[in-house]
């Protein structure tokens, strides 16, 4: 059962032009549109299926620095500035609460991971710190697992999937942003060497600039322009209790479990030394540049070969404009759960905190990642294409940055001094 995400009215028609055109209805394309129609500049948003219907409400709300690469927290901590604002930016709740975030590590091996990300960060003056047992204990009551230690900063925080991107489209409609869902872009339409418009199925639209956020399809989409992005997927299961008592309104990630309370009461839950790695074609295309990632991650990856494998080779990867596209064959890309990594997280949660053995979990998801070698999103133009720029790959961690990393794209867009150096996003950084 997919979380409910909050209905947003939508327009039923395209317009035949317009400045700025928005492939993806998640949550960084709506922030982008959002950003955008603030400078007055006109937008539409085309979402094949319906809004934030994938990664985008499936993911589990933290908004954190602690633990990203150092040249990824200047584009948080503008996030966290962004998020502070966003209730009050778009007249309705986001579940926006900054109640900090924890890691911990039962060894001094997994400690001493924590220890280096603490000091590659040291020069950005986050107010993270090191953590001992007793710490952990009096920040987190009511555990009686064993802990080496481990990282806390307490300006991180979290915000609800399901409601905050509905609330963004809202406002991005009421800036005068139209928003078609239910309508495929097949291809771009192009003039003199750029970008001229989109083609969709209902028809062509014409615009000056695109703004590709088409998370995990933004790989085939490029593809079918011969443009090669390397992206691959992993599937994350989650889990969300009923209303309990709980031991913090911290979240908190162990090396096998993380839990965070939902603003209803409940609390999400995911195994986070686990995900779901299915093979694809891409896999034997691109695995040779993921090689010091598998062997970092490789006790966290559950690969296989199966079902995935046949319906992902079966989609089309070249297409003409006129043609059906797989972004009409598959609206919304809904993985299977894998109960057993539910049930793994439960039970290894109920080890170390036992206000945790006897929850009624009320919902069960999983989300589809589309994740970069360097595990950065990649957010800029495309010099292949003048007039495309992307803002895709956020590699499981895009929730928690949307707010800035969608003003970053619309900075660029609009050649507007950008929120953050844009460098370390730079599409070319994945040239052969």
């Amino acid at each position: 059962m997919v979380p409910p995400v909050t209905p947003v009215q939508t327009a039923t028609r395209l317009p035949e032009k317009t400045t700025v055109v928005v492939i993806g209805g998640g949550i960084v394309g709506l922030c982008a549109a959002l950003t955008l129609a603030e400078r007055q500049i006109p937008v539409v948003v085309i979402e094949k299926g319906l809004l934030a219907a994938e990664q985008s409400s499936r993911n589990l709300g933290w908004v954190r620095k602690t633990s990203r690469l150092a040249e990824d927290v200047p584009l948080a901590r503008a996030a966290d500035k962004l998020w502070a604002q966003m209730s009050a930016r778009v007249g309705s709740d986001v579940g926006y609460r900054q109640a900090g975030i924890m890691f911990i590590a039962r060894n001094e091996a997994q400690l001493a991971q924590h220890e280096q990300w603490l000091a590659s960060v040291a020069h950005l003056g986050l107010d993270s710190q090191l953590l001992s047992a007793r710490q952990i204990s009096d920040h987190v009551p009511g555990g009686v697992g064993k802990w080496a230690g481990g990282v806390y900063t307490p300006s991180d925080g979290r915000a609800e999937p399901t409601l905050a991107a509905s609330a963004i489209a809202k406002a991005a409609i009421a800036k005068g942003v139209v928003i078609v869902e239910n309508c495929a872009v097949r291809a771009l339409a192009t003039s003199a060497g750029k970008v001229s418009g989109v083609v969709t199925e209902q028809g062509e639209v014409q615009c000056d600039q695109v703004l590709l956020a088409g998370g995990l399809w933004s790989r085939r989409f490029l593809g079918n322009h011969g443009i090669a992005l390397p992206t691959l997927p992993l599937i994350c299961s989650v889990l969300r209790t009923k209303p309990m008592d709980g031991p913090t309104d911290i979240a908190v990630g162990a090396p096998d479990f993380s839990f965070r309370r939902h603003q209803d009461g409940g609390f999400v839950i995911t195994q986070r030394g686990a995900l779901d790695a299915p093979l694809s074609l891409d896999h034997l295309l691109l695995g040779h540049r993921y090689l010091p990632q598998l062997r970092a991650a490789r006790g966290n990856l559950r690969i296989s070969l199966g079902r995935h494998f046949f319906h992902d080779l079966a989609l089309k990867r070249r297409w003409r404009s006129n043609q059906l596209s797989p972004f009409e064959q598959i609206r919304t890309m809904d993985p299977p759960v894998n109960h057993q990594l539910n049930q793994d997280a439960l039970a290894n949660l109920s080890a170390a905190w036992p206000a945790f053995r006897h929850v009624q979990v009320a919902w069960s998801w999983a989300g589809m990642i589309d994740v970069t070698p360097d595990s950065n999103p990649v957010i800029g133009p495309v010099s292949q294409l003048p007039g495309l720029t992307v803002a895709t790959g956020f590699s499981g961690h895009g929730f928690g940055t949307s707010p800035a990393a969608g003003q970053l794209a619309a900075d660029l867009i609009s050649n507007t001094t950008p929120v953050v150096d844009p460098a370390p996003y730079q599409f070319s950084r994945f040239a052969a």
